[in-house]
């Protein structure tokens, strides 16, 4: 059982991220209502976005204040949105634990908070690998007599974890410069297996280190790659 603490924080994370799937969601609403009438919003996010809406308004009285109504609300959700990201970069930077994993490369904020969540306590897990399987990210495998066939990753557990995790080795591979072991040994990945192999390897390794570091107090290094047999 996870304490109270911990539940209240995977609240807030869960409540931001049904707020941003509703802010995409309204945002493609306003979209593909603005085509409807012959409006073709430019790209864009944020205040630029209602500024390209607002800029290619029809005259028709009626679409235009449907329009504004949707803006509205999409403003007022990511006020809450930015709400929820005060506290929780407030929580982050108070916690030791989250403070220390965002010194991993790719792992923000939300990452550490949302792993530091999921874990809590590594003494609940027997091996660091373990790690990668409770999260969803260890292949399923169908075996029967002698066949042994491995498919795609079970996506088991905490998918609102697995994502950042995913989207953290997608920073360490794309946006990442200096050197940095783990980048290169993704990289190598890629280059006999292809990108989203190597990005799931990546979210898995990723998840293995930032457990050690939670159980052992230690520091992200940089030039390791963390290739080595798991505790």
């Amino acid at each position: 059982m996870k304490s109270m603490a911990t539940h209240r924080v995977r609240a807030i994370l869960v409540a931001r991220q049904q707020i941003v799937g509703m802010c995409t969601a309204l945002i493609n609403k306003v979209r593909g209502l603005a085509k409807t009438f012959g409006v073709i919003v430019a790209p864009g996010k944020g205040a630029s976005f209602d500024r390209a809406v607002r800029a290619g308004l029809p005259e028709d009285p009626t679409v235009r204040n449907l329009l504004e109504s949707l803006l509205a609300t999409l403003n007022t959700l990511r006020d809450q949105r930015r709400a929820f990201d005060r506290q929780l970069a407030e929580f982050a930077k108070e916690n030791e634990t989250c403070r220390r994993l965002t010194t991993a490369p790719g792992v923000g904020s939300l990452t550490a908070i949302a792993f530091a969540a999921a874990i809590e306590d590594p003494a609940r897990f027997r091996r660091a690998r373990d790690v990668g399987a409770y999260l969803g990210l260890t292949p399923k495998r169908y075996q029967s007599g002698e066949v042994d066939i491995g498919g795609r990753i079970s996506k088991c557990g905490d998918r609102l974890t697995r994502s950042l995790l995913f989207e953290a080795a997608s920073v360490i591979l794309y946006r990442t410069r200096g050197d940095l072991g783990l980048r290169d040994w993704a990289l190598r990945i890629a280059a006999r297996s292809g990108s989203w192999k190597a990005r799931v390897a990546l979210a898995r390794k990723l998840a293995v280190i930032l457990f050690r570091m939670m159980r052992d107090g230690s520091s992200f290094e940089r030039r390791s790659s963390g290739v080595g047999q798991p505790a």
